[in-house]
């Protein structure tokens, strides 16, 4: 799967997305959590640095980095992206990210993220979701991708809790 797209609806404003998948103080929330860093605008750098969690378990540097390609609050970001925490996956270099964040009329606000993943095979395995365990311990699951974390960002716009607490 070269390119991935995954959609979720959300009852919430374009704007709690947008913030929720750029400040640091939302990103530490949900999915496999991060501090979030970028310089919004064409060029910039973009920075998930691990939070205490990671810490505790060992992992003290940069779990992602990039650039921003495209910056368009609060309905579209595209960045360039890399997993750093793997050394194979970080082998696989670059790949593009796109978030898309429309507000419906009926149906909350679509968030949409597409994930070109060309020349990225085992990271394209990996935020497809294909290594989920659901016999793992909750929070101890490394493989639920994207459809993991934007069902945890959904549950914690939503509700105020994320899947995992």
């Amino acid at each position: 799967m070269s390119v991935q797209v995954h959609r979720v609806y959300i009852r919430t404003s374009p704007q709690a997305i947008w913030d929720a998948i750029t400040k640091p103080e939302w990103t530490a929330k949900y999915g496999y959590t991060g501090l979030t860093d970028f310089d919004p605008k064409p060029g910039g750098r973009y920075v998930v640095h691990p939070t205490r969690e990671f810490i505790g378990m060992g992992i003290t540097g940069d779990l992602i980095d990039g650039e921003v390609v495209e910056v368009d609050p609060p309905r579209r970001l595209v960045l360039s992206w890399r997993m750093l925490m793997d050394p194979a996956l970080k082998e696989e270099g670059f790949t593009r990210l796109t978030y898309e964040i429309v507000e419906t009329k009926t149906a909350g606000t679509r968030l949409t993220v597409t994930h070109d993943l060309s020349g990225a095979p085992g990271l394209a395995r990996m935020v497809a979701g294909e290594f989920d365990d659901p016999s793992a311990e909750p929070g101890q699951n490394a493989g639920g991708g994207w459809p993991w974390i934007l069902s945890d960002l959904k549950s914690l716009l939503e509700t105020g809790s994320p899947i995992v607490s």
